[in-house]
Parts: structure tokens; sequence; C-alpha cells
């Protein structure tokens, strides 16, 4: 078993310019440690898992750069990849200098002989599909009741994503509508909770002598403003559903 390998998705899913994508290859290839370019990472999730197994097997330690590493962990899990001692380090985030400080700090030693592999996946333009963050789902089944396309099954306080290549592309709908921030579709071009950020926290501040008025004021004022956005998120919801389905409405008119 090696010890250490730089694992690179190279996203098809356009999240990342690619300028770059070309300039983090080039940042790849200078390293000193093995390369593994997989074309691209959700494809290999949801096809060819064994590639993910061999990785996994041949070295003791992986990095990942890809995009949120919540989006990874809980894309790993949702699809049973075992991926032992790994890290992420987020492209989405940093300029390609940053990631190759990063990079030169996880890779310490010159491991000698270095190689750089290209690995495409036969599943060339893989869909959008969701994952859930078990630890945030909370089991309304809000999303499997929105969605149209069969995407999930809801059964006895279990959510599972059944068929994942039925999800549409360009329509996280049900994931604007989970109150709890558990869906994730990590090819998502916003940046944002939605495509796997850390949730934020909205705590309400307890009000304090002397400034209940205040405080009662800027909670009600807090709370209007929520109730707005919660709005706003539904209607781009339901707008975002309906282009899904005229989309597909319009796919199966050309194919007769």
């Amino acid at each position: 078993m090696k010890k250490k390998v730089l694992v690179y998705c190279r996203c098809s899913a356009g999240i990342i310019s690619e300028q770059k994508q070309n300039d983090i290859t080039l940042l790849m290839q200078k390293s000193n440690t093995d390369v593994v370019e997989l074309h691209d990472l959700c494809a290999f999730t949801l096809n060819e898992k064994e590639k993910l197994a061999e990785i996994n097997a041949h070295y003791e330690q992986k990095t990942i750069i890809a995009c949120y590493p919540r989006a990874i962990a809980n894309m790993f899990r949702q699809n049973k990849i075992e991926m032992e001692n790994y890290e992420v380090v987020n492209f989405r985030e940093k300029n390609p200098e940053e990631l190759g400080s990063e990079i030169d700090a996880e890779i310490t030693e010159d491991t000698g002989n270095s190689t750089y592999t290209v690995i495409k996946n036969s599943l060339e333009v893989p869909a959008w599909y969701p994952v859930i963050d078990e630890s945030r789902c909370i089991y309304c089944a809000k999303c499997a009741r929105f969605c149209v396309f069969g995407v999930y099954k809801f059964s006895k306080k279990s959510l599972e994503v059944v068929e994942p290549l039925n999800c549409k592309n360009n329509c996280p709908a049900c994931g604007r509508t989970c109150a709890t921030s558990a869906i994730i579709f990590p090819r998502l071009k916003e940046n944002s909770v939605l495509s796997g950020a850390e949730p934020g926290t909205n705590e309400t501040k307890t009000a304090t002598t002397g400034q209940g008025g205040l405080f009662v004021m800027l909670n009600e004022r807090n709370s209007s403003r929520r109730n707005i956005f919660k709005q706003d998120m539904v209607q781009l919801a339901e707008d975002e559903k309906r282009k899904a389905i005229e989309e597909l409405k319009k796919r199966a008119g050309e194919k007769k």
C-alpha cells in the first residue's frame, strides 16, 4: 500500500471555470506524489464504484480536490462508498495559489516515481442528483412529495434517493423546500448551503432586563423577514419544478 495520493475531481458540471480546472491540473502535475484525475467524482459514485474502492485500498491517505466537504462526505455515505483516511480540499472557495499551498502542506515528502493517472467515466455527463445529509434530515418527506420525477422513496420514516438519474438538471426545487437544509446538490453552481456549504446558525437572542421591548421588536422583524424569504424560496422552487416539467414534455415531444 502506498502512503499518499491526490484525487482531483475534474468536474463536468461547470461549478468552476475551465481555466481554473486547467490551473489545478498544472498544480497536480507539479506535485511529487501520485495523482488520480477523475472525470468526474460524482459520476464515479454512481457508476464504476470499484475504481474508488481501488484507490481506497491502494493508498493509506487520500487528499481529494473537489467541492464542499459536506457534499463529498454525504455523497460517499449515500452511495455506500468506502473511503478511509481522506480529507477534502474545496476548490470552490480557494484560488489555485491557495490550493497549491494547502496541497504542499499535505504532501511534505518526495515519494519518488510518482504517477499521474487520468480516468474517465463511461457516464460522461452525469445528471444532477440530490444527496441527503442524514444528520439534518427530520424525515418530513416534503421533498419526496414535492418531486414529481420519482427520485425519492419515503417509507416508515426512511428516506432514500432511489432514482438519482431521474433528477432534472437545473431543478434543485425540492432542496429549496427543505426546512433543515438536509438536501445537497453537489453539482449546483451557486455556492450555498444547497450545494454543500455548512449551514449557518440563526439563533434567536433572549431578551434581557430593560431591553425587552427592543429585542421583541427585532425578533418580530427578523421573523417577518424569514417568512418573506421562505415564501420567495417556495415560489422559486415551484418555478424550477415547472421549468423541469416543461423541458421533459418538450423532449418527449421531440422524440415522437
